[in-house]
């Protein structure tokens, strides 16, 4: 059977969930796993799910057969291979906790990425990442620099053909036209509730502010600080 991936963003209204699984049922397919949203304030709807065909429908058709569906409602959307594996750059400055915790999820198959490679503007994870066989590249920043550090670090974004890029706390704010540029691709691990504690030191924010409940964002990244969109918390 084929595991499979379909996301749809459209304007939220009645009968979207209806029209994706009454399609994917008639083709034979069987739901594992939805996830949805709807954005109020924008009147956004978005959904991903999960299927498997077990009638062995190509992707390609599957694709092509949905576009049908998809007209009514305005959807944009994607089929996705679940066996496909993104290329992901990972960009980490000198705390480590977040990398460790990825590669480990990468090594025992619980995270199912390429890891093209480690950025960092530090050398403290070199040897932890060439002892996972993962290729390792050093692109100091300072503000004299920051332009040549962006303009390499694209350079190996092309090289590799990364899909997506983590900042796991890589502690450099890029430059707005870098995040127009990979606008959708890359996504930040920030270690509070945001919108909450923005910036440095959300640690020291939140115990100022006697906060009780703590934990971390995925977000994608634009040019305004720790604004980007939610992932998950």
């Amino acid at each position: 059977m084929n595991n499979y991936v379909l996301t749809v963003t459209c304007p939220s209204t009645r009968g979207i969930v209806a029209a994706i699984s009454g399609y994917l049922a008639a083709e034979g397919c069987n739901i594992i796993d939805s996830s949805q949203y709807d954005d109020l304030d924008t009147g956004r709807f978005f959904i991903r799910i999960s299927f498997i065909s077990e009638t062995g429908a190509a992707l390609e058709s599957l694709r092509n057969g949905f576009e049908a569906v998809a007209a009514p409602f305005s959807m944009d959307y994607k089929f996705h291979d679940g066996a496909y594996k993104m290329k992901t750059l990972i960009m980490v400055s000198r705390f480590g906790h977040c990398l460790n915790d990825l590669l480990y999820r990468w090594r025992i198959g619980a995270l199912p990425i390429d890891i093209v490679g480690v950025v960092s503007n530090h050398l403290d994870y070199q040897k932890l990442v060439v002892n996972h066989d993962i290729p390792f590249f050093h692109i100091p920043v300072n503000k004299e620099n920051k332009a040549a550090a962006e303009a390499r670090l694209m350079e190996l974004i092309d090289q590799t053909d990364t899909e997506l890029v983590v900042l796991a706390r890589y502690m450099q704010v890029l430059s707005d036209a870098l995040c127009r540029k990979m606008e959708g691709r890359v996504i930040n691990i920030h270690h509070s509730f945001l919108p909450s504690f923005k910036g440095a030191n959300p640690y020291k924010q939140a115990y100022q502010r006697g906060v009780k409940l703590i934990g971390a964002t995925a977000h994608y990244v634009t040019p305004d600080l720790d604004e980007g969109p939610i992932i998950e918390q």
